[in-house]
């Protein structure tokens, strides 16, 4: 399982134009999954989502979590994060699970953050050709992977 999480002031998806889902202060999470993940591993995603200290404190150190400051999630499925370059020059997807797999784990990790986090939890569409709009701040990347 792979994500990368971004701080954002605010972010969107879009499908076709329409608004899917919205976050204002919060997170901006791109998730894909591998055949192997499981319950285990989204558990412990979930929580290291929303326990992790990447929002500032009133001295502007990173010491504060969704949690602490009641920010919501958006949730985006992406595949393409496991995408392997190392040869050639189009990309292999052989470790990302295939979508049958990784729709249900897909819905299911979306249950547990919302069974976690202090805000909404908002989410594009499975499969679905998408458009990202979000304002990183900080900027705040992390590359998490179980």
């Amino acid at each position: 399982m792979r994500i990368v999480l971004q701080r954002v002031a605010c972010g969107k998806v879009m499908i076709d134009g329409i608004t899917a889902g919205t976050v204002e202060q919060g997170l901006v999470l791109l998730v894909g999954f591998a055949p192997a993940d499981g319950e285990e591993d989204m558990l412990w995603m979930a929580d290291k989502v929303v326990g992790l200290r990447v929002f500032p404190d009133e001295e502007g150190k990173m010491s504060l979590s969704l949690n602490d400051v009641g920010g919501g999630l958006l949730v985006v499925s992406q595949f393409t994060l496991y995408g392997d370059v190392r040869k050639g020059r189009r990309p292999s997807f052989g470790d990302a699970a295939a979508p049958e797999v990784a729709v249900s784990l897909y819905e299911r990790f979306v249950d547990l953050l919302r069974e976690r986090a202090p805000g909404r939890v908002e989410t594009g569409e499975f499969g679905a050709m998408m458009d990202l709009e979000l304002v990183n701040t900080g900027p705040v990347t992390m590359i998490l992977e179980r």
